[in-house]
């Protein structure tokens, strides 16, 4: 999944700090200090020591690829190799009765790998692992005598689970987050289309009784040509009729869809940034403004709504419009702007120069992630 123009780039830094920074991290502070205690015999620390190195670059590859995707499939590989460094890690501490530091490398092993199960098999993975976890150290100690068998038996068990959670935790959360995201995106598609069906169903209803009254009159003036010129001329002055007719409602069509209300258009923004997840606040206070000027300042709304679905990260967007002293404004503002400033394309650029023909200005400004939009108009000047 790539999260490249979405919201997701932050949280997905975060996940990838927390997740896979967290456990490289206990794996070297823990492992590393037991590989550089000299008390430890030389062998099994070389043998820790290169288990290490191979463990911390299969945790780093295989949940980077699991945070690129889902579904993800485990490159081939790493996961055997993962596991065997894991095992390594677990039997050179356990075989020395070090039972705090043997379940570490394999838990977070374990971990890992469940992210790329399904719900059932991630929890019966799981849950046999923790379940698992209590025997190895309890047997040794039971083998050894050395009055632990409480603490040799129960701590692998929290450390199993806990480190069980704090891998799947967020990395479910990051799953969410990543449906949230397509959902927004498919809300605003359908948004889209929903305008596309019903623009269809006007055309359709115009256009579909026109043409079939036109055929079934061509057809009887055809009919009539030879048998009846007079009728048949007057049949198809009928049908010239229907023709004109026919055009002057698709062109009525046309212009209403194209013909942009200000009004309208800020409701159809409100309802849809509502949809794709973003709050979007409103403050209005109408006043008299000129057809004209409120078509310009209707296609600026519908441009800025655009851009916010396709070229933003906002949460909120606050759209401001009043008319005072003669002068309609519009500002639309929202707190997602991309680092490093949105591309404003043609869209804007187009818009701007259509406002300064009819005197006004269309400006745009970044703040940091806050990106602001102002159009101005005189309210009563007819433009075209």
């Amino acid at each position: 999944m790539s999260d490249a123009g979405t919201g997701l780039a932050g949280f997905r830094r975060y996940t990838w700090w927390a997740v896979p920074g967290t456990n490289v991290g206990v794996l070297i502070l823990f492992t590393a200090e037991w590989v550089l205690d000299s008390d430890v015999p030389l062998q099994p620390r070389v043998f820790c020591a290169a288990a290490l190195v191979v463990e911390v670059a299969a945790v780093l590859v295989l949940l980077d690829v699991r945070l690129r995707g889902t579904p993800a499939r485990l490159p081939a590989g790493w996961p055997v190799a993962g596991v065997l460094a894991a095992i390594v890690l677990g039997v050179c501490p356990l075989a020395l009765r070090n039972y705090g530091l043997w379940p570490v490398g394999p838990a977070i092993m374990m971990a890992v790998i469940a992210t790329y199960l399904d719900r059932r098999a991630r929890r019966r993975l799981v849950l046999t692992a923790t379940a698992v976890a209590a025997l190895p150290g309890g047997a040794v100690s039971l083998l050894a005598g050395d009055g632990q068998l409480v603490y040799a038996a129960l701590f692998p068990v929290g450390v199993t689970a806990f480190t069980s959670w704090a891998v799947l935790g967020p990395l479910w959360a990051w799953d969410v987050a990543g449906r949230l995201e397509e959902a927004r995106r498919l809300s605003a598609e359908l948004a889209v289309k929903d305008e596309r069906l019903r623009f269809a169903a006007d055309l359709h209803d115009i256009q579909g009784h026109h043409l079939q009254v036109i055929a079934v009159k061509s057809e009887l003036a055809a009919r009539l040509a030879e048998a009846d010129a007079t009728r048949a001329a007057a049949e198809m002055e009928e049908v010239r009729r229907l023709a004109t007719d026919a055009l002057r409602d698709t062109r009525e069509v046309v212009r209403g869809y194209r013909r942009t209300s200000l009004n309208e258009e800020i409701t159809n923004a409100t309802r849809v940034l509502a949809s794709a997840g973003i709050d979007a606040r409103t403050t209005v206070e109408p006043g008299a403004i000129s057809e004209s000027a409120r078509h310009l300042l209707g296609l600026v709304m519908r441009e800025a709504a655009t851009n916010l679905l396709r070229h933003s990260r906002a949460r909120t967007t606050s759209i401001e419009y009043r008319v005072a002293d003669g002068v309609a404004r519009l500002q639309v503002s929202n707190d997602g702007a991309f680092e490093p400033a949105a591309d404003t394309g043609t869209g804007l650029s187009a818009l701007a120069e259509r406002l300064d023909a009819a005197g006004g200005v269309l400006e745009w400004t970044r703040d940091g992630e806050r990106f602001e939009l102002t159009a101005c108009l005189p309210a009563g000047k007819e433009t075209r």
